[in-house]
């Protein structure tokens, strides 16, 4: 394992601090023909669930990338830095639509970034069940 490993379901205490705090991430999605897609998102982590939530359109390219991969789920990532720090995620992505996981992916939103996000019907909840972490919080 890297130096920087970290376990997803009981990082240490720097790099749960990281995630913590209010900051830019992106997402990196696959798209059919393989090539990464990378976008600015907003990121949640949950250790005790090994859980990361992303809010999205329902109509945006990184959902139907990950809807693409069918029920095996996408393949991606999550990361953000901050000077010499840095932390990613990785697992596997899966929509959601249910009301429920949206609005816990809205609620916890709300509590990293301190803004509550517009309405949106369409939003859906992109949740990646993650298989890795590392980094340096």
């Amino acid at each position: 394992m890297s130096r920087h490993s970290q376990d997803p379901g009981a990082p240490d205490a720097p790099y749960l601090s990281f995630w913590r705090e209010r900051h830019l991430c992106t997402l990196t999605t696959p798209r059919p023909d393989g090539s990464p897609h990378v976008v600015p998102v907003g990121v949640t982590y949950d250790p005790a669930t090994r859980t990361a939530r992303v809010i999205a359109n329902k109509s945006s390219t990184k959902v139907a990338n990950v809807l693409a991969a069918g029920t095996e789920g996408a393949r991606v990532a999550v990361c953000q830095v901050a000077g010499r720090r840095w932390a990613t995620l990785e697992g596997r992505a899966f929509v959601r639509t249910e009301p429920e996981p949206v609005a816990e992916a809205v609620r916890r939103y709300t509590e990293r970034y301190e803004r509550t996000p517009a309405p949106n019907p369409d939003r859906v909840v992109i949740e990646i069940r993650l298989t890795r972490a590392m980094g340096h919080g």
